[in-house]
């Protein structure tokens, strides 16, 4: 069993505190239990439970810090492992950055966990994977998919007295769909807290339809283009984005918010006005932990307001160089958009590029933000507010921070989750002109 309570995680916490003989000592004990089912080519692969639980422990003598783990929790193990931190911290040279453990802080509990999400049985997974097989198998296309969910808690505690405790879950579906020829590819995702939310048998639908309207694919000559950008396809791009709201590295010259001389464009006009992204641990549909990694408590803030830069991350030593408040970093980002989806955009475009996701996104520059990526499993040509044909996938070279200076619409925000971005995102479809397509693929 990986889920502790709050009682059973704060006992093996204070033991450790009171073990350690350091000038402070900070324990993190976190638990998971993910069970997931894959299939591919019309069939179930592998399926699973993965149970796996973590004591951390870092201590401090005066700068010098060590780290060390574990995952037995009997009295001679918790022992071991702050003894080897300690070892470690008095070999390691003193850090000149270092910061001490935090006071004790107030924390408001957000709503993370779901009981039908964290109840989810192998049945479940099964009819997931027989939900997604079926149709496809029907249709003569071929899927191919995952999914994920995933129980979860945090517990820390450090020698100065603070603590913190909650539980977490969330589920995770994608599933791409093939023509038998592999000329043809749709893809669907969904990203949810409550798994009740989710019908396999419906989202499947759209994978199903991409895949064979995308089959004869035209090529289209390589340039600018009004684009439709589903959620999935622009939230890879924005939280590349949102990893240079990094203060230090403005301060420093080295992103695309530095300003000429010196300094960094905290409230400058950086954006459309229509562009707001904000940050909110309790938001309904995005609810993340109401601390981040250093035990800071997160804060509901903007961090684009009308366009205006609203934001900076500072780490506890940036803030302390430059005076400033440190805050608990996001988890979550949400922008603001409209009430139209996908669908309404398309009839509202005389001509344009339907982009269902990008992929393989990789920066380019980061003074600007310019990233290359491609986009795959369902690009098609927009004409008089329909869909006319697919067209080949595209390389682009484009920047997040042009691109959103360059909205003629935006949609309603859906939750978005991204593998390999840190923040949960509820992100709308976007209309945008002047996107840059360099080259074609011919992957699908």
């Amino acid at each position: 069993m990986s889920i502790f309570t709050e009682a059973e995680a704060k006992a093996i916490l204070d033991k450790v505190i009171k073990l350690s003989k350091a000038d402070e000592c900070t324990a993190t004990l976190t638990g998971s239990t993910n069970g997931n089912v894959r299939f591919a080519l019309n069939n179930v692969t592998t399926s699973g439970i993965v149970d796996n639980i973590d004591l951390g422990v870092q201590v401090a003598f005066g700068k010098r810090v060590g780290t060390a783990t574990i995952n037995s929790f009997d009295d001679a193990s918790l022992e071991r492992v702050v003894r080897r931190a300690e070892d470690l911290a008095r070999l390691a040279p003193e850090n000149p950055e270092f910061m001490p453990a935090i006071a004790k802080q107030e924390y408001k509990p957000t709503p993370t966990f779901d009981a039908g999400t964290a109840g989810i049985t192998p049945e479940f997974r099964a009819k997931v994977a027989a939900d997604s097989i079926a149709p496809c198998r029907s249709d003569k296309l071929v899927a191919a998919g995952f999914l994920s969910d995933n129980t979860n808690f945090f517990a820390s505690a450090n020698s100065n007295g603070n603590f913190c405790y909650q539980q977490a879950t969330n589920m995770d579906y994608t599933c791409t769909v093939r023509t038998e020829d592999g000329r043809g590819s749709g893809w669907v995702a969904r990203n949810l807290r409550e798994v009740g939310r989710f019908d396999a048998g419906r989202e499947i639908r759209t994978a199903i339809r991409k895949a064979k309207d995308s089959a004869e694919a035209k090529a289209l000559e390589p340039g600018k283009y009004t684009v439709i950008l589903e959620p999935a396809a622009s939230a890879g791009l924005i939280s590349f984005m949102m990893f240079s709201y990094d203060a230090r590295q403005a301060d420093e010259g080295r992103s695309f918010l530095s300003k000429k001389g010196g300094g960094n464009k905290l409230g400058e006009q950086v954006y459309d006005p229509r562009v707001s992204i904000w940050t909110d641990p309790w938001d309904a549909e995005a609810a993340v932990y109401p601390w981040d990694e250093d035990g800071l408590p997160r804060e509901k803030m903007p961090i684009i307001d009308k366009g205006k830069v609203s934001y900076l991350q500072y780490s506890r030593y940036w803030a302390q160089q430059k005076g400033k408040r440190a805050v608990g970093q996001p988890g979550n980002l949400i922008m603001a958009g409209g009430d139209k989806s996908t669908a309404d955009l398309i009839k509202g475009t005389e001509k344009g590029v339907l982009v269902t996701r990008t992929w393989y996104i990789r920066m380019v520059d980061p003074q600007t933000v310019l990233l290359t990526g491609l986009t795959r499993d369902g690009t098609f040509y927009i004409e008089n507010g329909e869909i006319k044909y697919p067209v080949k996938n595209f390389r682009f070279n484009e920047s997040p921070v042009i691109m959103l200076n360059n909205i003629e619409e935006l949609g309603k925000p859906v939750r978005v989750g991204d593998d390999e971005s840190p923040f949960v995102m509820m992100i709308p479809p976007m209309k945008l002109r002047d996107f840059t397509f360099t080259s074609l693929s011919d992957a699908v």
